[in-house]
């Protein structure tokens, strides 16, 4: 696509050029219609060091080349357009930016004849702007869930969200009050991974945008209250050759053929190392190891399980020819969960991994009965030393990515561990 002749045809007077660093900030330049053409072929120049990217003030331009098949015009201020940009330094790609990454292992997949497709269930809060609470003060069931008047009082911001979708050509199909009060979901239809990632980059920005307009702020932090459910960001994957699911079998288990056991065994045997991307923040670890909330239940796994139609397990399975991944919450980088996803899943093809028996019961009530389930890291610092441990995974995803991720991520880490907080006074001073 010729972006400049795009701008004429659509009207478009700025483009955004944006990437996602390490830690799924999206950082971006604004550029004038005019000086699109040689943005497309140059790229937008950043310094690399002032982005979550593990570079230096002495490394050269990071020049972000735009991917004009993810142009998105902005619903809202349609003058303006959003490329997803693959971020490149002295005439190579950036081998740790995410949207790189994801790209590398769907080339390795792609070697093989395989394509995955994936859909996202982004769960998010609307709290007030300073983000001390919700935002609706009638929004008080003991069990919000699916709470119609809730929903509708918070009508303008769904529907220009869902409008917005479906005038991009999503296909979202539904939108729903979630399980904690203030909480929201809005589903829309699966696609090749890349585009879902670039999607999944996009609705966050959109949603948060869209809710400011009406005076509301919009979180995706997965635990910003303790006594509430936490957000999480739920993928459903599936494998293709071609035009054809090869995790569809009529007469596999469940619907699901040997290549879909074998991915999820993959996925099942690398989850304590993808709990680092899947689950990114110290935050995170409040949500996945989290007490029961006021509505009864947390919806989120803290062991290595799978199971059928069960939402009590980190692997759930819906329906042939699909697996549900319930880990990720909120703060996941949109590109390193496909990612790892992927890598993780091609590991259990190659080694023809095992999932091990499938497990129907309730693991919130009688997952103690389980004693051979491995448990999800605790922290993060674990989950940091857990993916770091991953040879497989970390080779899959690159060494230049693996290193700077978890460099700057113990960094972050190390920053949270020095700030004393209010529970250590009240518990300690008088030890």
């Amino acid at each position: 696509m010729d972006l400049a002749a795009a701008a004429r045809e659509r009207g478009i007077k700025y483009f955004l050029i944006s990437f996602a660093d390490l830690f799924g900030t999206l950082r971006a330049k604004l550029v004038p219609a005019a000086a699109i053409a040689q943005m497309q072929a140059e790229g937008a120049g950043f310094a690399g060091f002032a982005a979550w990217l593990d570079m230096t003030p002495a490394d050269p331009d990071v020049m972000a080349i735009p991917d004009p098949d993810s142009l998105i015009q902005l619903p809202w201020k349609p003058e303006v357009g959003w490329l997803a940009a693959d971020p490149w330094m002295a005439g190579k790609p950036v081998e740790q930016a995410p949207r790189v990454v994801l790209k590398r292992a769907i080339d390795a997949a792609a070697a093989q004849g395989l394509a995955m497709q994936t859909g996202v269930e982004c769960e998010f809060f609307l709290i007030s702007p300073d983000g001390s609470a919700i935002a609706d003060a009638a929004d008080r069931q003991a069990k919000p869930c699916y709470d119609q008047s809730a929903l509708m009082r918070r009508y303008d911001v769904i529907t220009e969200i869902c409008d917005a979708m479906l005038e991009l050509g999503w296909h979202p199909y539904q939108n729903d009050h979630e399980d904690a009060n203030g909480q929201f979901e809005m589903n829309w239809r699966y696609a090749p991974a890349l585009v879902t990632a670039d999607r999944h980059a996009f609705f966050k920005y959109m949603v948060k945008s869209i809710a400011e307009k009406h005076g509301l702020r919009a979180t995706f932090m997965p635990k910003p209250f303790v006594d509430l459910t936490g957000s999480g960001c739920h993928a459903h994957v599936s494998l293709w050759r071609a035009e054809q699911n090869v995790f569809a079998d009529p007469t596999g288990e469940l619907g699901l053929s040997g290549l879909a056991y074998q991915f999820i065994g993959g996925v099942l045997a690398h989850a304590e190392g993808l709990c680092a991307l899947t689950n990114p923040t110290v935050n995170s670890f409040k949500r996945i190891n989290a007490a029961v909330t006021t509505s009864g239940a947390t919806w989120s796994p803290n062991t290595i399980t799978y199971g059928g139609n069960n939402r009590t397990h980190m692997i759930r399975i819906p329906d042939a020819g699909r697996f549900e991944f319930r880990l990720a919450d909120g703060a996941a980088n949109p590109y390193l969960l496909q990612a790892g996803l992927l890598g993780a899943g091609l590991d259990g093809l190659a080694g023809r991994r095992d999932p091990g028996r499938r497990l129907d019961i309730d693991m919130y009530a009688l997952g103690h009965t389980v004693t051979d389930a491995r448990r999800l890291p605790l922290n993060l610092l674990d989950a940091l030393r857990a993916f770091a441990a991953d040879t497989t995974l970390t080779t899959a995803l690159g060494a230049a990515f693996s290193d700077a991720y978890v460099k700057l991520k113990t960094q972050e880490w190390n920053a949270y561990a020095r700030h004393l907080t209010q529970w250590e006074r009240d518990t300690t001073l008088d030890c």
